[in-house]
């Protein structure tokens, strides 16, 4: 099983990040941060999210064995709209996607 605080550390080392630009990158509080490592809690997915994006990866790429895919500027761009976006939202841009590729 994936240790997601093991797995924040390795990534933020890989890029020389303090935990202080982790919270600047991700907009997330200094404090949740702090908090995480520090009680050795584990992220919320929201919370994951924001570390992904802030960190300019997709939940999918953190959670992946090996070589990290990088996303192309259009690929970003649309995966940080989605970040943004409710529950609800994302579903009605799923069934979207879904019907556009029907329509072909």
């Amino acid at each position: 099983m994936l240790d997601a605080l093991e797995r924040i550390k390795n990534l933020l080392d890989e890029r020389h990040w303090t935990a202080y630009r982790l919270a600047k990158e991700s907009g997330l509080p200094q404090s949740t941060i702090s908090n995480l490592f520090n009680r050795c809690n584990e992220p919320t997915i929201p919370t994951l999210e924001m570390i992904c994006k802030g960190l300019g990866i997709t939940l999918s790429q953190f959670f992946a064995d090996g070589e990290l895919v990088q996303l192309t500027p259009e690929q970003q761009k649309l995966f940080n709209e989605w970040v943004t976006l409710s529950p609800e939202d994302k579903l009605l841009v799923e069934q979207l996607v879904k019907k556009l590729k029907t329509a072909k």
